[in-house]
Formats: structure tokens, sequence, C-alpha cells
């Protein structure tokens, strides 16, 4: 069993954005025109019909004269990443994929998706056979946990290696699912954010694992990790409803 979480940890690959900056349009505010009234003996009539001709020639011009953008300009926000839900007939497990990553072929993963736009961050699946009926049998979330940071700082490229947060929760049919979250600085692919997940069903081991770049120059965005978390969540095995 310790194996196989050391040779999933070591699975894991990692391989920047762009900047987008926009102009806001130029316009140009028409000048006030003043109301002048002249001290020349004239009757109140005509002063308001001139009063009433200058400010309607006024709100004339003010009104054909461009709209400034930041009356029109509507905040641009990042559309959400789609899900799709994956299943794996043949082993028996079910996740959620973001919508556009794609199917990749790597030796020693039963399934791996990539992000297109970089092909450091993805999730893999590794399922191998065990003598185990249950993870709990091989130890606490805890233990786990510290197997998986060990196995990362054997490593040769490892430079630090730190647990962030350590779960449990309850899958199809109550089965024991424990999560982790780990960063990982190594000399390739820099700092990374790793979610993994891992149950042991029909005595098979599941272990889940998502790789992020989190650089501190372009951390993971609060949208994108809720995405990842969702990934992380859904994991489990495939059930006769899931499609």
């Amino acid at each position: 069993m310790e194996m196989m979480l050391q040779r999933w940890v070591c699975g894991s690959q990692c391989h920047q954005h762009k900047l987008w900056v926009e102009k806001s349009s130029q316009f140009i505010r028409p000048k006030a025109r003043k109301l002048v009234v002249s001290s020349s003996s004239s009757t109140p009539s005509r002063l308001l019909s001139r009063s009433k001709r200058t400010l309607g020639l006024s709100l004339l011009i003010w009104v054909c004269s461009p709209i400034p953008s930041f009356l029109i300009a509507m905040p641009q926000t990042q559309q959400p990443e789609l899900l799709d839900r994956y299943t794996d007939t043949k082993e028996g497990f079910s996740l959620l994929i973001p919508s556009s990553w794609v199917k990749v072929e790597k030796a020693g993963a039963t399934v791996l998706f990539e992000d297109a736009s970089s092909r450091g961050n993805n999730v893999g699946v590794v399922v191998s056979p065990v003598r185990l009926s249950s993870l709990k049998d091989f130890g606490s979330p805890q233990f786990v946990a510290d197997k998986l940071i060990q196995a990362e700082k054997r490593k040769e490229s490892t430079k630090e290696a730190e647990v962030i947060a350590v779960a449990e929760r309850s899958g199809d049919g109550v089965l024991p699912v424990y999560e982790f979250e780990y960063k990982v600085d190594s000399t390739r692919g820099g700092m990374k954010r790793i979610f993994s997940a891992a149950f042991v069903a029909s005595k098979k081991l599941y272990l889940l694992n998502i790789s992020y770049s989190d650089r501190p120059e372009n951390p993971i965005d609060p949208q994108t990790r809720l995405l990842l978390e969702k990934v992380l969540h859904s994991f489990d095995m495939a059930s006769s409803s899931t499609t």
C-alpha cells in the first residue's frame, strides 16, 4: 500500500498567463453655456422664453454628445468553467472533470486529463489491487497524509512539501473517502497545489490526484479553487445511477 502511494505521488508533474489590457474610450464633454440676462429693459416673458431656448439647446448638445464609457461599460466577469461527469465502468469509479480539459495517455495512470492551456495542470486517477477491505485498515487520514508527504520529500526534484488540510467524508454506500490538500515546491514546475482523495472498494485502491500551478506571482484564484474542490469532492464509486 505504501509503495502504491509513493508511485502515485511520483506520477504527478507540473509544466504563465497573459495580461489583458483594455484602453478606455475617450470622449469630449460639451462646454457649458452661460445664460446671459441682458440688463436692458426687456419684458419678463421675453426673458423667460430666451432662458427656455438656451436650456433646451444645452440639453440637446449634451444628449447628442458621445456617451461616457464609464456610464455604459459593464463589469466583465470570467465565465465559470463547466464540469462534465466521467465514469469508468470497467474500474468502477466516477468524478467530475473540467469540460475544456483533454484526456491523454500516460503510463501508470488509469486515466489522466490535462488543462489544454497548461499541461502541468492535470487530474489523474490510479486504480491498483490491494489486500485491504477498507482504507481504515491502512490507517487514519492523517497517517496516510504523512505517508504522501514522505513520498514527496523523497523525490530529488522536491524542495519543499507541506500538508494544508486533511479530511474524511462518506462516499457511496457510506464508503470512507480520505481527502488531502498539500503544496509542493519542486525544480520541475515550481510551486504546485495538490488535491488528493483515496478510497478502497472491492479490494482495489482508488487514488485521485489533482495538480495545479500555484506560484506566488500567479496564485490560484478563488473561482479556480472552487472548481478543483468540486472535482475533489465528486470522486466516488460509480453507481448504477451515474451517467
